[in-house]
């Protein structure tokens, strides 16, 4: 039975089937027996999860890191690919959740849905109706990074009928206009929405520029990386009005996050739950699963992540 190194917990039945199919061990089992090293095949993990550089180093026969995830950002890549280590994902399977999620986020957001419930429960409905909010519809939306769930995030958003145009490396042609600079599309935003991968290239896209660009009507939506948002600038301009407001489903330092967001009642905070339904979590274990399974059957992974 080979043995794989298991970082970050899954769901009952995906750990069923690992432990039925490989010899699971943990990061304390590699630190009570360091021959155990010598051993590993594979590491499984989730996309939340940090894969550390000297582990990975440690692990001779390691030949795939799959992760649990479309995120491979906590994955030391350039190793892997020095080692001739392959990386694999689980790129579209999440999309329509994380593409719900936002456009959910959003829509409670403008029509300040928490708020709103909070209202009627603590019986203020009786005294006076609760204040006018902001529709979607008509609203000029960019969108920050106009891969898989980029688009599935626009589909979905032309019903309301919204303009979109979006930013990204290239101009992918596509029906919405493409615009190269960030602080232009945030300038031109009322609502700005974040989707891009995250890492070193993208560390702080949305910056106090951004901010100031997107400005005092404007709203953000994160449902990409924290890391992708200058957590310190973007809690100034929330506090001080220089944006709308935000919903936000990523943060730095998840799930112990800057306590200065609660005092907010114009951000939407959530615990990067994204792909956070029964049916996405269990088709992404299953294609991580799927992947392992298919490297050591045939020394190809099914959906491996592209080198830079």
């Amino acid at each position: 039975m080979r043995a794989i190194l298991q970082i970050g917990a899954f769901a009952p039945e995906i750990q069923a089937q690992l432990d039925a199919e490989f010899r699971c061990v943990g990061l304390a089992d590699l630190e009570r027996e360091p021959g155990l090293a010598d051993e590993i095949g594979a590491i499984v993990t989730r996309s939340n999860q940090d894969v550390p550089e000297d582990v990975v180093r440690r692990l001779p026969a390691l030949e795939i890191i799959a992760t649990c995830g479309v995120g491979y950002d906590l994955i030391p890549r350039a190793l892997a690919a020095r080692r001739g280590i392959v990386v694999a994902n689980t790129p579209d399977v999440l999309n329509a959740a994380v593409a719900e999620l936002c456009i959910g986020s959003l829509l409670a957001l403008l029509r300040r849905l928490p708020q709103a419930d909070r209202y009627v429960r603590t019986g203020r409905w009786t005294a006076a109706g609760f204040p006018l909010a902001t529709s979607l519809a008509g609203k000029h939306v960019g969108i920050v990074g106009m891969g898989r769930i980029g688009k599935e995030i626009a589909r979905r958003l032309e019903m309301f009928g919204v303009a979109l145009a979006y930013h990204g490396r290239t101009d992918q042609q596509l029906a919405w206009r493409y615009e190269a600079d960030l602080a232009t599309l945030a300038r031109d935003c009322d609502i700005l929405i974040v989707v891009a991968p995250g890492g070193a290239d993208t560390k702080h896209l949305i910056d106090a520029r951004v901010l100031d660009a997107l400005g005092p009507a404007g709203y953000l939506v994160n449902v990409a990386r924290g890391s992708l948002v200058d957590e310190q600038a973007l809690l100034v301009a929330l506090e001080r009005g220089g944006i709308a407001g935000a919903a936000l489903d990523v943060f730095d330092n998840e799930p112990d996050i800057d306590p200065r967001f609660f005092a907010l009642d114009n951000v939407m905070l959530t615990p990067h739950v994204g792909s956070a339904t029964r049916e996405t979590r269990a088709a992404m274990a299953q294609l991580m699963l799927d992947n392992v399974r298919a490297w050591f059957r045939s020394g190809r992974a099914l959906t491996p992540v592209e080198p830079d």
